[in-house]
């Protein structure tokens, strides 16, 4: 088996940087990304939602913008016909016929940001209303920053910034920039 490099590599430093002694936020690189896409047609949208939902032990599929997760894995619904799954999942009950899988683990960089100035600090990069009535626990959109698509999920635990692994090394050099004026921490 292939090993996984991250597009930080040699770029991650532990730590805690900037102003103050109290980081205001906290940046992780999720390690060994596990992410599927999975393509349906309108036809099929139903069935395979449901049965993915299924096999993940999640209670439904989501809607558009939005995901449903649990503590092992979750699936985001990233365009109408499309989900990414992502986590330790078991898609091999859904069939070609009804839908097209893909793995794309390795094309994306997923940067974990969490703290008290963490909307704040979102909003120097992504134009999105990130208050809790408009983009709660769940929500997902598919934006920009700084000319590249990226998507972000609202988790439980912080909001998930999926990068295309090309872009990673300098939309994390940006990230890290802006967040010294908060204080930051790299776990």
């Amino acid at each position: 088996m292939v090993e996984r490099i991250s597009a930080l590599d040699g770029n991650y430093q532990k730590g805690i940087f900037g102003k103050g002694k109290t980081p205001g936020i906290q940046l992780i690189e999720v390690k060994d990304l596990i992410l599927y896409q999975v393509a349906v047609w309108p036809n099929t949208l139903k069935n395979v939602g449901s049965n993915i939902a299924k096999s993940l032990s999640l209670e439904e599929y989501p809607e558009p913008n939005f995901a449903s997760s649990n503590k092992i894995n979750a699936m985001l619904r990233v365009e109408p016909l499309k989900w990414w799954v992502v986590g330790k999942s078991n898609l091999k009950e859904i069939t070609t016929e009804e839908s097209c899988i893909l793995d794309i683990s390795h094309s994306k960089t997923c940067i974990r940001i969490s703290g008290k100035d963490t909307i704040s600090f979102i909003n120097r990069f992504l134009p999105i209303d990130l208050r809790e009535i408009s983009f709660p626990v769940d929500a997902v959109a598919s934006t920009v920053f700084h000319h590249v698509s990226v998507t972000l999920w609202r988790s439980k635990i912080g909001y998930e910034l999926f990068i295309p692994r090309a872009f990673a090394l300098s939309l994390w050099e940006l990230l890290k920039e802006s967040a010294a004026q908060f204080g930051y921490e790299i776990q």
